[in-house]
């Protein structure tokens, strides 16, 4: 299936408004694989990212009449992709991560030196940020992979910017030290 012009993408999300089961799917085949992707940046399991895609496409269709085309139609999805993730994270630990505000130690900017040493690898990268805390997991990943800025990684998680801010920064500094450890080969 090749790429959608805005026309054809418009008219495909349409015939979706109006139920069109066929249009559905051929909107489903056309996202299914890059959603599945996201979702499993952040579920472990690949039965639970599978999972959390078709309650994502569930969701998304129910919602369709709330699409506006300000944003691309895969950037709206992928929101809700990721909020299904965090969804079913959130369940399976009966209880969400607090944040105590008067720990939090508020970073004014992030220093520039987001690069790592030659030897570092992708896959050690992705490794490291695995280890994470929670908290700093899913910020780093939503600013990081995702692009989010922090008014919209607060909007999704439900913290404040400023604990947006911190907990990208003390991820990175524990990223840091993670890779750091890692040895050239």
């Amino acid at each position: 299936m090749g790429i959608k012009t805005g026309t054809d993408q418009a008219e495909l999300i349409e015939k979706c408004r109006k139920h069109d089961r066929r249009a559905q799917v051929r909107l489903y085949r056309q996202y299914c694989n890059a959603m599945f992707y996201i979702a499993r940046r952040y579920l472990k399991r690949e039965e639970d990212a599978e999972d959390a895609v078709q309650d994502a496409f569930i969701l998304a269709f129910r919602k369709l009449h709330q699409y506006r085309e300000e944003v691309s139609f895969g950037a709206w999805l992928k929101r809700i992709v990721i909020n299904c993730c965090l969804d079913r994270i959130k369940m399976e630990r009966e209880h969400t991560v607090s944040i105590d505000g008067e720990f939090l130690q508020v970073a004014d900017e992030l220093p520039g030196d987001w690069v790592a040493e030659d030897h570092i690898t992708s896959g050690m990268v992705v490794r490291a940020i695995e280890s994470l805390p929670d908290s700093h997991r899913y910020v780093l990943m939503l600013f990081l992979m995702e692009g989010y800025d922090h008014e919209e990684i607060a909007g999704i998680l439900g913290i404040s910017e400023v604990n947006s801010r911190t907990l990208l920064f003390r991820g990175k500094k524990k990223l840091q030290h993670i890779l750091k450890t890692y040895r050239a080969v």
